[in-house]
């Protein structure tokens, strides 16, 4: 896993130890980024679910703004922290501890242009954290959320597709508010 461009690329990025963790295979976060690259630069990010990092520090990397990572768990949090330092990114970043409903509840009409979304899959935890989205008001109004989930997930949402790709077993949603332009 490493940082694909930008003024970290090639930097190595650590992995969660153990299997509760799926980090995004560098081919998939290539193809993310290439569908997403007009969005990037100046953005102010979240990276919900940050896992390793990997999604926020690479957004980063690529000229975002800033970057808010949340994560629960330990040795995850632990894991981000030492990718971001390690990227050299740190000025940039906000690390949180925090279940991702707290976190959002928290930030309130604070919003972000570029939300990425990598929940564990199956379930209902992608769903509902879109409904905490949409009720927060947390997106911006020409702001994107990328979603990865498995390709067999289903999940109900007010927002507006905007591209799907299928890799693998993984699936990416490109999402924007209802009604909003966009410039692809």
């Amino acid at each position: 896993m490493r940082v694909v461009s930008g003024s970290a690329r090639g930097c190595r990025l650590q992995p969660v130890p153990g299997m509760d963790t799926r980090p995004t295979t560098d081919r998939v976060k290539e193809n993310i980024f290439n569908l997403i690259q007009e969005h990037v630069r100046g953005a102010r990010v979240l990276d919900l679910f940050a896992g390793t990092g990997q999604l926020g520090i690479e957004a980063l990397s690529r000229g975002a703004q800033y970057c808010d990572f949340v994560e629960s768990g330990r040795a995850a949090y632990d894991i981000v922290y030492k990718n971001v330092k390690s990227a050299r990114v740190s000025d940039r970043a906000g690390l949180h501890r925090k279940d991702a409903g707290q976190f959002l509840a928290e930030r309130e009409k604070r919003s972000y242009d570029l939300i990425f979304l990598d929940p564990p899959y199956g379930g209902k935890l992608l769903e509902n954290t879109l409904a905490m989205i949409e009720r927060f008001d947390i997106l911006s109004s020409n702001g994107i959320m990328i979603c990865e989930s498995a390709v067999e997930d289903r999940f109900a949402h007010n927002f507006s597709v905007q591209r799907e790709r299928r890799y693998g077993a993984t699936m990416i949603t490109v999402l924007q508010w209802q009604n909003s332009g966009t410039d692809e």
